[in-house]
């Protein structure tokens, strides 16, 4: 069958090969486009940078200002950079305090130090960006606090360590993605600024040696069982 479909082909005139040859090509091109249109969940999956794309959507869309644009993804970026400092820094005061190990209390040191400057930035970000900004934890990060407060000794370090170097883990990517993302020159410094201290953070988390990675893989809590850690932090209503 085959060879009669070629030698039926090749016997067209010139005209006619030529249509059939630009309408394949016009086919391929219209089935890619298709197939680029279609959003990834509909194939039931989601691309690893939507799959990262955290953003709380104000419903303000893209704003004007002396600083370039400023989406709901950099409004959103800003509180969350503020609602870190509101919980970390209550934690690391505790575990100034609290810790046994030197090296908790270190990581203690760090959050104070790097969360006083960084909250500081927000705030003048805030300012100049006339965002309306939280001024306490949301309910989540009140829960972490207080699972903190209930906590004793061996098991108070590794659930702080745990629940601050998961909550970083997941920060750290939203961070880089605003830092390549946006247009707006405050924005940028500030997720600049966020980028040293999260990975500063980190590196002092894991320079304990209590960092458990299966449970952070996982998303369990180290001896909770099937409790959860935490999640990028959920951005209040006010």
């Amino acid at each position: 069958m085959l060879p009669l479909r070629r030698r039926s082909i090749s016997g067209l005139p010139d005209t006619t090969r030529h249509v059939l040859a630009g309408g394949v090509v016009i086919g391929a091109l219209a089935l890619t486009l298709v197939a680029l249109l279609i959003p990834v969940d509909a194939f039931g999956g989601r691309s690893p940078a939507a799959a990262a794309t955290v953003t709380g959507d104000d419903g303000a869309g893209t704003l004007s200002t002396p600083y370039g644009p400023l989406t709901a993804q950099d409004r959103d970026f800003v509180r969350r950079v503020r609602l870190a400092g509101l919980w970390e820094l209550p934690a690391g005061r505790q575990a100034m305090q609290r810790g046994a190990r030197e090296s908790v209390r270190t990581v203690g040191e760090h959050l104070v130090e790097g969360h006083t400057e960084l909250d500081r930035r927000a705030i003048e970000t805030g300012q100049a960006l006339g965002l309306d900004l939280p001024n306490q934890p949301n309910e989540q990060q009140q829960g972490w606090l207080s699972e903190l407060d209930r906590s004793q000794g061996d098991a108070y370090e590794r659930l702080f360590v745990h629940l601050l170097r998961q909550a970083h883990g997941k920060v750290f990517a939203l961070v880089g993605q605003i830092r390549a993302q946006t247009r707006n020159s405050m924005v940028r410094a500030l997720a600049t600024d966020a980028n040293s201290t999260v990975l500063d953070h980190i590196t002092v988390l894991e320079d304990t040696g209590l960092v458990d990675f299966e449970a952070l893989e996982s998303g369990s809590t180290p001896g909770a069982g099937a409790a959860t850690g935490p999640t990028t932090p959920i951005l209040p209503t006010k």
